[in-house]
């Protein structure tokens, strides 16, 4: 599942069990929690130590995605679950600007991008 939130892009499928490795059976109790840029991780963890704090963010130029953390499921749920709950603006790409502020610029570029790609798929 691909997830856009005021904290950063997030991609997340079960994890594989043990280390993670390709190769191995997927764990459907564990979650794998990936990004493009290590601060979006860094700022979700921050924002939910209960759940995340614990977890370690490794770091891989061997992936698509160069930045995962592990995660039990039952811990994700209560994230995505307040990640919910925290919705109180009407325009989502507004919101990640007021929050992230000038640090937040290219991922906010890239909202606007993703917006386009899929404004035409409503037009096909």
């Amino acid at each position: 599942m691909w997830l856009f939130t005021k904290h950063g892009f997030y991609s997340t499928v079960c994890a594989r069990q043990g280390d993670g490795s390709h190769g191995r059976p997927i764990d459907p109790s564990r979650i794998m929690v990936r990004a493009r840029v290590r601060a979006h991780l860094d700022a979700l963890k921050h924002h939910f130590p209960g759940q995340l704090g614990a977890c370690e963010v490794h770091a891989t130029r061997a992936s698509d995605y160069a930045y995962r953390l592990f995660v039990d499921k039952s811990a994700w749920t209560q994230v995505v679950t307040a990640l919910a709950d925290e919705i109180d603006y009407d325009n989502f790409k507004s919101e990640v600007e007021r929050h992230q502020g000038d640090a937040g610029d290219e991922y906010v570029q890239a909202l606007h991008d993703i917006w386009s790609v899929m404004y035409e798929l409503q037009k096909r």
